[in-house]
């Protein structure tokens, strides 16, 4: 019940980061803050579990990890956008985001792991 409770606390915290980040106001047909929200949860989760088996304790990276980070990124938001896109009839710009949220996610985890090794270490 417990893990329960450090995951939910931490969804909370990374729902309420993912809503504030998503009023900030950006002009233009490209949902650049969904973008940038899942770049900063991917390089986020990238330190943390670099860092889980150094000074993490289990309770506290189901709160990062599966809690905030979880909260935080915008998977199924990100998804509706692009068949949003698709939909407007906006295929390359679909594409585009498509490819830049998987290049550039998967590159936060890299350097967020990274970070996690170096600087964390």
């Amino acid at each position: 019940m417990a893990a329960c409770l450090f995951v939910g606390v931490g969804g909370f915290f990374g729902s309420v980061c993912r809503y504030l980040c998503g009023l900030i106001p950006l002009a233009g047909s490209f949902p650049l803050v969904t973008l940038l929200i899942n770049f900063a949860g991917s390089m986020l989760i990238g330190v943390v579990t670099a860092a889980a088996g150094q000074w993490i304790s289990p309770n506290l990276l189901l709160f990062l990890k599966t809690g905030v980070c979880g909260g935080f990124t915008t998977f199924s938001t990100f998804s509706l956008e692009t068949f949003h896109l698709f939909g407007d009839g906006r295929p390359f710009l679909a594409l585009l985001y498509a490819v830049l949220s998987l290049l550039l996610c998967l590159f936060g985890v890299f350097l967020g792991s990274l970070i996690g090794k170096t600087v964390l270490a």
